[in-house]
């Protein structure tokens, strides 16, 4: 079977990656740090530990594994922390992705498939987004992965480097057999905080903003089933193979959903009270935030079968309930 490196596969969609890889016929490579990625989410393939920015530990790997194309997960993703501490972002996902970037063309590995997201967007509300909108990011978070996209461009120009680059909106849910599942330290997503709030785990659920302009005065974002997600990265790299142009694509629902709806479909799933607390919002937040993935279905023929709240949070609430990781 032919080797994919996947960078922060032992993560949350990277490890869900490796697993759709597997199944599709190919070996996937986990590469990872493991400053929160977890070696127990490791169960697909081999796995090669080191840092993005460790040039040479690069080098290795490409050489030993010889990979045909790279799935590129690996960054920081916390939009509050990439306000406080911009530097951290711009030199682990911009410097990290570039010196990937490097090795991958020297190894002569041509095709990529990027992870980014709808940060680049910006706020631009009471749009439903597509791929021809205009990027303007609010946050670190967003401008790096803009930038990344750039220097993919960019080394297509100079070396014919052709890439997938999968703008996606709020990931959610885990694999139904529950092998592996959404386990972060410190927790930041939405849906396994309220879980962690319904099962004791924490005090309350802080639900931060009740101002905004939307029907609820609560932020509307697009969930889109973690699984679904990832059959779209494999359609992509057989994109690739199947030599075609580089391209961007939009990965959600084109369906928004606010906190307070995200709460409420929570309580009907567990038949629990979600306990939560009203705070003031956090800076690099957007009102609303709803994809349109049309150029995915029609070209890629993606057709997410699992992006309901109800499957999303059904999946992770069995996770939550059985599934954990460990150093």
């Amino acid at each position: 079977m032919a080797n994919v490196l996947v960078t922060g596969g032992a993560g949350y969609i990277g490890s869900h990656a490796c697993k759709a890889l597997r199944a599709a016929g190919y070996t996937p490579v986990t590469f990872d740090n493991l400053i929160s990625g977890w070696q127990d989410a490791v169960k697909f393939g081999p796995f090669e530990q080191g840092d993005l920015t460790d040039r040479a530990r690069l080098d290795e790997v490409f050489e030993q594994y010889e990979p045909i194309a790279v799935m590129h997960f690996a960054a920081l993703s916390q939009v509050g922390e990439s306000m406080t501490n911009p530097g951290k972002y711009w030199h682990n996902n911009v410097t990290g992705s570039l010196c990937l970037i490097e090795a991958a063309v020297a190894a002569g590995c041509q095709k990529f498939v990027f992870s980014s997201t709808c940060a680049t967007y910006g706020e631009q509300d009471n749009v439903t987004l597509d791929e021809n909108c205009p990027q303007a990011p609010i946050n670190a978070y967003g401008a790096s992965k803009r930038a990344i996209e750039d220097i993919l461009a960019n080394f297509e120009a100079s070396h014919g480097l052709k890439h997938v680059i999968f703008r996606y909106f709020n990931v959610a849910g885990a694999d139904p057999e529950g092998e592996v599942g959404e386990f972060h330290q410190p927790e930041t997503h939405l849906i396994p905080l309220m879980l962690d709030a319904i099962d004791g785990k924490r005090d309350a659920l802080t639900v931060f903003g009740t101002d905004y302009d939307t029907p609820d005065g609560t932020c509307i974002r697009d969930y889109v089933h973690v699984c679904d997600l990832v059959d779209a990265h494999v359609l992509g790299l057989k994109w690739l193979e199947e030599g075609k142009e580089s391209r961007v694509f939009n990965l959600g629902t084109g369906s928004g959903f606010s906190v307070r709806e995200v709460i409420s479909h929570s309580k009907a799933v567990t038949n629990r009270e979600v306990p939560f607390n009203e705070g003031p919002r956090r800076a690099g937040d957007c009102t609303k935030l709803v994809s349109g993935s049309v150029r995915a279905e029609k070209e890629l023929g993606w057709k997410p079968t699992r992006s309901t709240l109800e499957a999303m949070i059904t999946d992770a609430w069995r996770w939550h309930q059985t599934g954990h990781y460990t150093k």
